[in-house]
């Protein structure tokens, strides 16, 4: 049975599209499918582009911007349906056919990619004569360079038929196979074992671990096939496009620079001592716990997201003091709850905060939650984690969680929450302009659990301050060192396979190489080498290396945030101009504009450091123990 929690809300969309069957929806479709054939009788017109091409081209920007806005919502609603009940063959016929439809757009990309290269030499002149499209020519520049990278239109057209019975087919079995699995013995779904890894008792913890990778195990052959598939595709693609690597398609899509690549993960690698030394560390206070073996040291994997034991009476113990509706109460010696959350506490703590850095954020959070944009109940057949999604034609986002009532789903909501600001923030920008590279994606949602973060743990003292602080350097150990460890899986997937197929014990060794080389001694002789059929982000066609984007966003938002602590409500305003601007530049240029230099390992280090006097309060606690 899938865990239930009082007042956990499922979305709606009727705000959207009434139904698949409604009137407004088909209107919809016809409005795409016309505009559609609008567009490709626009890029037929050579007549128009050789007499004027500045004017065809202000024409053709306008007309895309409606007809692509329309079709990322048509989309975005039926993968929202599809995603809560993914074995439902309406909802998966429906995906279906609008990915079908998306063929047409995607070839006249080709053909507009075509014009505009041969046209580049007139774009001085674009600028000038429209200087409404002035923010244009970073974007306009990309689609130029790009087009290096392109086969043949024909080549990519076939590709792209090709994808959605390859690549985008291979992503849905592993969608399907996941979120469908199920433990025979107590009737839980994968997500809820998963979500035991959170549990304060060792021994449910070990054995949801356990039962993890049994289910997985029993799965590998087609996730592993699929997991082969999507990647054999991408590297036979990536030769014909000219591309050298994998990494360079990724780098190129993300609007950044190899330096900048190269600076951050070397201040990650950098930083592993200090991210081995915590584990040790929590694998110490966990000691107590019949999860450790005996002669082991290092942290077991399945205990990384424990809560920290409580303290035997008179060491470092909590206030006591009792929460109160919005989860933390409001004196400034609060305590937190670190699970039993209710929706509607973490609603009221996430709008309050949100509030506190500025009204619009607060007006937003109000909105969302008011409106019910928020599908966060545990259910069969509903995809795990979490994720927001856009609707460009309608200005407005949907967020999806599993809300279980623990304090990582409460910042779990602000995260997702961010990345619908971040949207809210760019809605009245053309189409054109809201596309944000990956890295500057993760920017507003982590800035947001920052908030959520940087507060509780200011409020609180005693042994509720350490836990928060714990929960804190836990968090930033997974998007720190876990996604190194996916970095260095993904690349060492990439370069087997140019050599030949993978199979599922190949994914388990280079897995657990990749994690060797990542968390080293700061964990114990255990590994989760099944992790590569856990994270779906390997398995879209599109999204290589999605993994430093969030390293990226957590160090970004880190600076970020100390500028908000430093400049105090102006710094709003600066804040929602940053997001404006992320779908003008490269990343290098956003982050200079808002005054750091990301290209040195110096920038990077800097916000790594701010995770050190958690840790130094941690061990002066473990020696707090030792005396009493």
């Amino acid at each position: 049975m899938d865990k239930a929690v009082a007042g956990v809300p499922r979305w709606d969309l009727s705000s959207i599209f009434s139904s698949f069957d409604g009137n407004d929806y088909k209107d919809a479709l016809i409005e795409y499918t016309s505009g559609m054939d609008s567009l490709d009788k626009r890029l037929k017109d050579e007549k128009g582009q050789m007499n004027d091409f500045c004017q065809w081209l202000a024409d053709y920007l306008t007309a895309s911007n409606k007809v692509g806005a329309l079709e990322e919502s048509l989309n975005a609603y039926a993968y929202t349906a599809y995603s809560t009940d993914t074995t439902n063959t309406d909802y998966l016929n429906n995906l279906s056919k609008l990915e079908e439809m998306s063929l047409q757009s995607k070839a006249q990309g080709l053909v507009f990619q075509d014009i505009l290269t041969r046209n580049s030499q007139d774009l001085s002149t674009f600028y000038t004569s429209f200087p409404q499209f002035a923010q244009y020519k970073y974007v306009l520049e990309q689609i130029i360079e790009d087009g290096r990278h392109r086969m043949s239109q024909a080549e990519e057209q076939l590709a792209d038929d090709l994808c959605r019975t390859g690549g985008a087919a291979w992503s849905r079995l592993h969608e399907q196979v996941i979120s469908n699995l199920m433990d025979s013995a107590t009737g839980k779904t994968f997500n809820e074992i998963r979500n035991e890894a959170y549990s304060p008792d060792a021994s449910v913890r070990r054995k949801a671990w356990e039962t993890e990778i049994s289910l997985l195990k029993s799965m590998e052959i087609p996730v592993a096939a699929a997991l082969n598939n999507i990647k054999g595709a991408t590297v036979a693609l990536n030769r014909r496009r000219g591309w050298n690597h994998a990494l360079s398609r990724a780098l190129s899509s993300a609007n950044m620079g190899e330096k900048t690549l190269a600076a951050l993960i070397g201040a990650i690698e950098d930083s592993l001592p200090f991210w081995r030394k915590y584990l040790q560390l929590k694998g110490r206070l966990l000691a107590g716990t019949d999860s450790n073996a005996v002669g082991e040291t290092g942290c077991h994997f399945y205990d990384m997201f424990a809560p920290l034991p409580q303290p035997y009476s008179g060491a470092g113990s909590s206030c006591g003091a009792k929460a109160g509706s919005s989860g933390v109460s409001e004196t400034h010696d609060s305590s937190v709850k670190m699970d039993g959350w209710t929706f509607e506490e973490a609603r009221n703590y996430i709008t309050e905060k949100f509030y506190g850095f500025s009204k619009d954020m607060g007006d937003f959070a109000r909105t969302a939650f008011e409106n019910n944009w928020i599908d966060a109940e545990v259910r069969k057949g509903k995809v795990g984690g979490a994720y927001c999604i856009d609707f460009p034609s309608k200005g407005v986002s949907r967020v999806l969680s599993n809300f279980t009532g623990s304090f990582s789903d409460v910042t779990t909501l602000a995260h997702e929450l961010g990345h619908a600001y971040h949207h809210h923030c760019i809605a009245g920008l053309d189409y054109g302009l809201i596309h944000y590279p990956m890295t500057l994606a993760e920017t507003a949602s982590i800035f947001a659990e920052n908030i959520i973060m940087k507060d509780v743990i200011g409020r609180c003292e005693g042994f509720d301050k350490l836990q928060l602080m714990e929960l804190h350097l836990q968090d930033s150990c997974q998007v720190l060192v876990d996604i190194l460890s996916r970095f260095y899986f993904e690349r060492s997937v990439f370069e087997e396979r140019e050599k030949g197929e993978l199979s599922a014990s190949d994914f388990c060794r280079l897995m657990a190489q990749a994690q060797e080389k990542s968390y080293g001694n700061g964990l114990s002789s255990q590994r989760h080498e099944y992790m590569w059929a856990v994270k779906t982000h390997y398995y879209s066609p599109d999204l290589d290396f999605y993994n430093f984007p969030y390293a990226f966003g957590l160090l970004f938002a880190l600076g970020l945030h100390a500028q908000y602590q430093q400049q105090g409500a102006s710094f709003a305003e600066k804040y929602q101009s940053l997001l404006k601007d992320t779908g003008s530049f490269s990343c290098e240029e956003v982050c200079r504009r808002a005054g750091f230099d990301i290209e040195t390992k110096e920038f990077w280090a800097a916000g790594i450091a701010s995770f050190n006097s958690e840790l130094e309060a941690l061990l002066d606690y473990e020696k707090s123990l030792a005396k009493a």
